[in-house]
């Protein structure tokens, strides 16, 4: 049976490498090679190999080749990337958008951006794809996360912010060693304890990697193993128990950075805001550094962003691509919902969900709400007539309002939100460029009376648009306070302990309604809210 066995490996063909595949498949008149090889195994017209020796002028041949557009496809090394330039540069005939595949990236992310910049260049027609690329072993994904996390790295030491190493070719799920990847391995460790991930046993996942997470009382471990270590452990399991841990620790992390974001504390360094216009409404000095004369500014930004509303033929394609099926509520709204990651329940039980597509915006709902809700499954012909009338009567653009504290922070950053430090960089209409960090709408009110600012209340409109869209509360005179209520699933706008002065705010446009056996004072959410409110402040005093 040996012998059979050496025999019948031996009749096997030899596993090609990445680079012979290549060449392989699309023949070297379209690839051009640019590495350190002296010699190579081609394929000729009728699939016989031979060997072909490349002089020292091939690489030189073949880089001339790719740029005069006469070879498609270029492969470079290491060596083969160093000092050269492979950009669609507007000297070049090959002026294409460069696709560039970083395969088996290595782990040295200095070399990473020295071969990823090779492509992507200065006086370029165009700027490349990046498209890191992995296996089916999603265990791989932690060689994609070592380069991520050390292009950021790289990219704040060298430019002072982090998303410029990585030249947004990453997405945040890649990096697998960062704070809310720790706290996703934290929860991983928690349900396979507590026997809550019932494909995983503790002893055999104990068993499997070698990772103790039973203390010596009998308890789970307060020292738990590193992030590092559970990643280099997970590569020695089998394939498909590497898929099955790492896709719960994976809908994990998505879960902890939803979660961020939701809550508006999800920190991606300095980030670029674009819109249609940017204005600056207002400017107001709040510090003046004694020794170096720097001022910090409060900046009030208006920007003005193109509604990116799509239309009910191209619902039509998306649904298709992914799988949607076309919804329609009471009330005449529609939408489309298509599969999304899943979350996890306190006893670590998997919650589906999907993605409701609606012309504006976007949200996860659990299946279980959604089907209990009055959402229902329509034909495509009924969606179409309920999603054209929706759209139609949608704006064309959409104004909101920032709030930036600009200039010298560091005197001033104890008196900012300390749970929230976002930055933005933006340039207005004026080409005037603005780097700030961000006060959010909850914290408005506090940051303006701390750096001087009590007198000044938002206006009207800009109240309006952050009770109804950020769920910003405000206490206007009298006790009063303008918040967001959530009537039937549908957001209003509400004064709450104002029922003393009902009468006269039904006069200047104010609505009731007893909920609960109790009456409640709301402003109408329409176009007319903004001056409804403006009456409201004066009769408030």
């Amino acid at each position: 049976m040996r012998d059979a066995l050496v025999d019948k490996l031996a009749s096997l063909d030899p596993i090609p490498g990445a680079l012979e595949q290549l060449l392989w498949h699309f023949g070297n008149k379209q690839v051009a090679e640019v590495t350190g090889r002296s010699k190579r195994v081609l394929k000729d017209d009728s699939g016989r190999l031979f060997v072909d020796s490349r002089g020292g002028e091939a690489n030189i041949a073949e880089t001339a080749a790719f740029m005069a557009d006469e070879k498609q496809i270029l492969i470079f090394s290491d060596a083969g990337g160093t000092g050269r330039s492979y950009h669609a540069g507007l000297n070049a005939v090959n002026r294409r958008r460069r696709s560039h595949y970083l395969l088996e990236a290595g782990w040295r992310a200095d070399n990473a951006i020295q071969g990823l910049g090779r492509s992507h260049r200065t006086n370029q027609a165009s700027a490349p794809v990046f498209r890191p690329v992995t296996t089916n072993v999603i265990g791989e994904r932690r060689f994609i996360s070592t380069i991520a996390r050390r292009l950021d790295s790289l990219g704040a030491l060298t430019r002072g912010q982090r998303q410029t190493g990585g030249n947004g070719i990453f997405s945040v799920q890649d990096n697998l060693e960062s704070n809310y990847a720790e706290h996703a391995l934290y929860e991983l460790f928690r349900q396979i304890y507590l026997g809550r991930f019932y494909e995983v046993p503790l002893g055999t996942f104990e068993q499997m990697t070698g990772l103790s997470l039973t203390s010596h009382e009998g308890g789970m471990k307060i020292d738990l193993p590193p992030l590092r270590q559970f990643l280099n452990r997970l590569l020695a399991l089998r394939i498909d128990m590497q898929n099955v841990i790492f896709e719960r620790f994976e809908l994990l992390l998505s879960q902890q950075i939803e979660a961020a974001i939701a809550a508006g504390v999800y920190e991606m360094g300095v980030e670029t805001l674009r819109a249609e216009r940017f204005t600056v409404e207002s400017q107001e000095a709040v510090y003046t550094h004694a020794q170096t004369g720097s001022v910090t500014n409060y900046l009030k930004v208006q920007r003005t962003q193109k509604n990116n509303i799509k239309t009910a033929i191209e619902m039509l394609e998306f649904a298709a691509k992914y799988q949607g099926q076309f919804m329609v509520n009471q009330k005449g709204s529609a939408a489309v919902t298509i599969p999304t990651h899943s979350i996890f329940d306190a006893e670590g039980g998997v919650v589906p969900r999907v993605l409701l597509v609606r012309p504006q915006k976007e949200t996860r709902i659990i299946v279980e709400q959604l089907n209990s809700s009055t959402w229902r499954q329509v034909s495509a012909d009924t969606f179409i007539a309920a999603w054209s009338t929706e759209v139609d009567t949608l704006p064309k653009f959409t104004t909101d309002y920032l709030h930036l504290v600009t200039g010298i922070l560091l005197p001033i950053w104890k008196i900012l939100p300390q749970q929230n430090s976002r930055v933005f960089r933006l340039q207005t209409s004026d080409g005037q460029k603005i780097l700030g960090r961000v006060v959010n709408a909850s914290d408005i009110q506090t940051v303006r009376e701390q750096l001087g600012l009590k007198n000044q209340l938002l206006s009207p409109a800009e109240l309006v648009s952050l009770v109804l869209n950020e769920g910003y509360s405000q206490q206007l005179p009298g006790g009063v306070t303008l918040r967001r209520s959530y009537i039937a699933a549908e957001p209003r706008i509400e004064l709450v302990n104002a029922i003393s002065l009902a009468e006269r705010l039904l006069a200047v446009g104010c609505f009731t309604e007893i909920i609960n056996w109790c009456k409640r004072v709301f402003i109408p959410v329409s176009d007319k809210a903004p001056a409804i409110l403006a009456a409201v402040i004066e009769i408030l005093g």
